[in-house]
């Protein structure tokens, strides 16, 4: 039986939810196929190239909000990108991990120099820009890594953390944020202070107010 580079995909995907990036093998995915692994290798000659398919599909599913929006505020639009992000990597099992160690596919290269120019229009240097989207996108991607982690269940370490800081004051209330924040809470209190240090670089760099690019 033939197969097609999209049917690979959505098969990969679906065995990726169910088995995870560990489990997502050419013998699995050829066996749900009912194929032979050479198969797959006219397709995809490495694994590596696999994940990258499948990062693009993840993306080209879940990432909706990619560009801004006629007269949107940057920073609005940062927020919007990196929530979209991240829900997007959420969808799949070890979807952070998919997407650990790609680059930008060559086509949305256009989609990029859309992004610098609305932020050039804010007051951003191209670099500046590059810069602040980059640490963004590995932010979002670190904090996933974290929140699709195995965590070993009746481990004790949560307990045993809270038992220990409530001996210091200071680190027992940070604890207590912690806990109540949960992994929405700290995603966006963290974007927040991102958003919060490129408004000071800008106002270091004399761009005047950072207020609303232009559409």
């Amino acid at each position: 039986m033939k197969v097609d580079r999209q049917r690979i995909v959505a098969a990969a995907l679906d065995l990726l939810d169910e088995a995870g990036i560990d489990g997502l093998t050419t013998r699995a995915l050829a066996r749900r196929l009912g194929v032979q692994q050479p198969a797959l290798y006219w397709h995809f000659r490495s694994k590596r190239l696999l994940l990258d398919a499948l990062n693009q599909e993840i993306l080209a599913r879940g990432h909706k909000v990619r560009l801004p929006g006629p007269g949107q505020d940057w920073r609005e639009f940062l927020i919007a990108n990196a929530r979209s992000f991240r829900g997007a990597l959420l969808s799949h099992r070890d979807g952070a991990r998919v997407h650990a160690g790609t680059e930008a596919d060559p086509g949305a290269l256009p989609q990029v120099e859309t992004q610098l120019a609305f932020l050039g229009r804010a007051g951003f240097t191209p670099e500046l820009a590059m810069d602040l989207l980059v640490a963004i996108g590995r932010y979002v991607v670190g904090c996933v890594l974290e929140e699709q982690a195995e965590y070993p269940a009746n481990s004790g370490r949560g307990p045993d953390l809270d038992a220990a800081a409530a001996s210091h004051p200071l680190t027992a209330a940070a604890v207590g944020h912690y806990r109540r924040s949960g992994a929405d809470g700290l995603f966006e209190a963290g974007l927040a202070l991102m958003i919060a240090g490129a408004e000071a670089r800008l106002r270091d760099r004399g761009a005047g107010p950072a207020g609303p690019a232009c559409p």
